[in-house]
Parts: C-alpha cells; structure tokens; sequence
C-alpha cells in the first residue's frame, strides 16, 4: 500500500475480533487484517487499485474485503501461481456483492 502512495498507520491489537466487530466485518468476510482508508473499511489483502477505485467512486458501501488469504492476493505471492479470487463491497446490513475480480 505504501508502493502504492497510501500513507500506513500501522496498529497492532492482539483482540481482532474486537475490531472487525466494531466496523461491522461479518465472519464471512474476515481475513487477516483490517484497515480504515478514508471512512472505508478494507479487509484482508485487497489490491491498491481496488481501493484507489473505492475511494474514487466515492462507492455508497461500508468498505471491500477479500475473504481468506488468496495465494496471488497482495503479500500472497507464490511465483506465477494466481488463485483467481473476488474482492468483495459490503453495507453496514452485511448485504455483499463483488467489486472486482483477479485471476
């Protein structure tokens, strides 16, 4: 995120649950870390364009989130293999649809 121009406030929290709790990320949706990019949550390893799309769109959503830790998804790489996987948008109603997709 920092390669690409995001300013990153790292917050480490031994309580996870707590925090996806509290910006309302359901289990379906959760992964390995969560961020707040301009009043949007992002969960899980959601490639930068994904989100410099969100906050461009300025899209009527809670936030995206990638379920699970994709092997290609961004800090996933494995060499040339890519698990297609979708980035997800997501309401504070937990009402989801996909947002974008990578293979």
């Amino acid at each position: 995120m920092k390669a690409a121009g995001f300013h990153v406030k790292d917050k480490i929290t031994e309580d996870m649950t707590a925090i996806k709790q509290r910006y309302d990320v359901s289990a379906n949706l959760a992964s390995c870390h969560t961020a707040i990019a301009d009043g949007y949550v992002v969960e899980g390893r959601v490639p930068a364009e994904d989100v410099q799309r969100l906050l461009t769109t300025k899209s009527d959503v809670a936030g995206v989130a990638v379920p699970r830790m994709s092997i290609g998804s961004p800090g996933m790489e494995s060499g040339d293999y890519v698990e297609p996987y979708t980035v997800f948008s997501f309401r504070e109603d937990g009402a989801m649809a996909p947002f974008a997709e990578h293979s």
